[in-house]
């Protein structure tokens, strides 16, 4: 079982995003059409254990369809995502904590432009987006503490925290990614473009007018990212980083 995954395309039309998945996540493309005498099932069912994670481009009914009789433990299943031909949705649809798929729908996500869509029980009960924007070599430890004064502003928990969205031009930011990883906190990386489209920012900064093309980092970010959120905690900066928080708002929210 390979570690890169595979990439299974359903229809011809899927191609260009199939190359694009790989171009940023590697793996190998699966073009059942080029192989004849047994049906897409049968050839999927074959390949099963032959990648420890895969995305399925094509639409999410196909692929359960696909998986009927093949997972057998979650510990050691594959993974899966289900990404539609559109690039809208990439959905963790099996293995979303141990097989890793959560994750693997957010690295879809950034590589796509789409929204990650997770159901898992865990994260279901996390209704916080952290935004955030920093300065360039900004540590770990300062990301932190700006974060934690943010939360502090509305008496909110880390704990309660699901994700975290940026601008693409932070997607490698070491302190970022290390304060991700250390929360254990996936991270939502958007397009200039698209928060340039959603110019949702309370207080305008000339220094990531010029820096970075746009009014504000932080806000648009947890809010895109956050469809149906309301703002609780404006921008707040500290130290070179700018934090907003955004919860997703519903009746059933426990903080």
């Amino acid at each position: 079982m390979t570690v890169d995954p595979g990439i299974w395309l359903v229809r011809q039309d899927g191609e260009a995003l199939a190359c694009r998945l790989q171009a940023r996540l590697g793996g190998t493309i699966h073009r059942p059409w080029l192989s004849g005498g047994s049906s897409q099932k049968e050839q999927f069912a074959a390949s099963w254990r032959s990648h420890a994670q895969w995305i399925v481009i094509g639409a999410t009914g196909i692929a359960v369809r696909f998986l009927a009789g093949l997972p057998a433990d979650k510990h050691s299943d594959p993974a899966l995502v289900v990404l539609d031909e559109a690039g809208r949705h990439a959905i963790a649809l099996l293995g979303g904590h141990e097989g890793g798929a959560n994750a693997l729908a957010y690295a879809v996500a950034n590589a796509t432009g789409a929204a990650p869509v997770v159901t898992t029980a865990t994260e279901a009960v996390k209704p916080l987006t952290l935004g955030i924007g920093c300065r360039k070599g900004v540590p770990v430890e300062r990301i932190e503490a700006a974060v934690l004064h943010a939360l502090a502003q509305a008496d909110l928990r880390l704990a309660a925290v699901r994700d975290v969205a940026t601008v693409d031009l932070k997607a490698e930011e070491p302190g970022l990614l290390a304060f991700c990883a250390r929360h254990a906190l996936p991270l939502r990386v958007l397009a200039r473009a698209t928060l340039a489209a959603r110019p949702w920012v309370s207080r305008p900064s000339d220094w990531v007018r010029q820096n970075v093309g746009l009014d504000g980092v932080c806000e648009p970010a947890a809010l895109v990212a956050s469809p149906r959120g309301m703002l609780v905690v404006p921008k707040t900066s500290l130290d070179g980083v700018a934090v907003a928080v955004v919860m997703d708002h519903n009746e059933w929210n426990r903080v």
